[in-house]
């Protein structure tokens, strides 16, 4: 019997199927919710985690804080709720309060030492960023799109008993969907195309004043963009749909420069160089301040709580890393957000860095899969 949800009462169908059914039967089909927030008066930055895929029967959540030199990770998996709401796996609530405006997320008390109640307020519309696909021969791998939002925080995390209040902290979050790769490494022979493995990821949402820059960019191992997108667009106290047209503007001629630490693959700096619609040049100068965000903390890399592994019908796990201890030759921890302190000619800001450089990059100095910075 197939199954039907609230949703199949709006006029929003794209196919002649239930809204709950993917119109594609690629087993690797997702949609995702990522957040993150960062207070750098405070040294803390915390990411959050929300993905269900269907084809696969599971969902999967995770939330993440970087605070007073140790990062904190609760992760959590279920079987997917087929009506997919409520947003829940045991603890972890995710509840959108008004789309695109107002979204809760929630871990209430539970057998492990970490708790929240958070809310997401949004200060720009959302922003489409370029369609991203990938092959492997002669299969489609990739084939996603995704919405970035800039916004604030106001809630609380309590940590072994140790209440965090946050006021209006920045906050950015993304929502994507379409096909990825996750869950287990797959059989069968590896694609003969695929000779050299390795990805190139960077990508940085600036807040300042009245304004926030956005950019994003894949190279490939030689440095040539395979995707990049830079735009400028307007803040506001309350956005709403109609804010969506003529306040974000392009930006041209796009490229970027990092600088990284010695002995490691996490950066130090960054600049973004481009042109405006008028064409004068752009540049946004990063400098990464403390303390690292490891996303391998909401899943990324993570050997046990991986994007769409199956863990059980309903599977809870905790761990807590010294972030002095971390190895910076673990691939697993190459996948890194910093709050990144920005200037703008003569405006300054605040905004999230994140690098995932595995294997090769010339332009970075990278020879091989997992070499540092010299």
């Amino acid at each position: 019997m197939q199954i039907l949800s609230p949703f199949d009462d709006y006029p929003i169908h794209q196919t002649s199927e239930p809204i709950l059914n993917p119109v594609s039967p690629e087993r690797n089909f997702y949609e995702r919710y990522w957040f993150n927030g960062f207070c750098p008066e405070q040294k803390l930055m915390f990411g959050i985690g929300f993905g269900f895929y269907p084809n696969r029967q599971i969902m999967d959540a995770h939330f993440s804080i970087s605070v007073d030199g140790k990062q904190h990770s609760f992760h959590a998996s279920s079987r997917i709720n087929p009506q997919r709401m409520p947003m829940k796996i045991g603890p972890l609530e995710l509840s959108v309060k008004e789309p695109m405006r107002i979204i809760q997320f929630t871990i209430a008390n539970n057998d492990h030492p970490i708790s929240c109640d958070l809310t997401f307020s949004a200060r720009s519309a959302s922003l489409l960023e370029p369609q991203s696909i990938l092959k492997q021969d002669n299969r489609i791998i990739l084939n996603t799109h995704r919405f970035t939002q800039l916004g604030r925080w106001t809630g609380n995390v309590s940590i072994d008993g140790h209440a965090l209040n946050l006021n209006e902290i920045f906050g950015t979050r993304d929502k994507s969907w379409g096909v990825r790769p996750v869950g287990e490494p797959e059989m069968g022979a590896p694609p003969s195309s695929y000779h050299e493995p390795g990805v190139y990821w960077c990508w940085a949402p600036i807040h300042f004043d009245s304004f926030a820059t956005l950019f994003g960019t894949f190279q490939d191992r030689d440095g040539i963009p395979t995707q990049i997108s830079a735009h400028k667009t307007s803040l506001f106290s309350n956005p709403s749909f109609e804010d969506q047209d003529a306040i974000s503007e392009d930006l041209h001629d796009v490229s970027h420069q990092v600088t990284w630490q010695k002995g490691t693959r996490w950066s130090t700096a960054a600049k973004i160089l481009g042109k405006d619609k008028n064409g004068s040049e752009v540049c946004i100068e990063l400098e990464t301040l403390g303390p690292k965000f490891y996303c391998k903390g909401i899943g990324y890399q993570h050997p046990e709580w991986g994007h769409g592994i199956w863990k059980g019908e309903e599977a809870f796990g905790y761990e807590v890393w010294d972030l002095e201890s971390i190895n910076p030759e673990d691939f697993t921890f190459f996948h890194v957000h910093q709050i990144a302190k920005a200037r703008l000619g003569e405006n300054s800001g605040f905004g999230t860095l994140e690098n995932l450089p595995v294997g090769r990059h010339d332009p970075s100095g990278f020879k091989d899969l997992f070499d540092v910075a010299q």
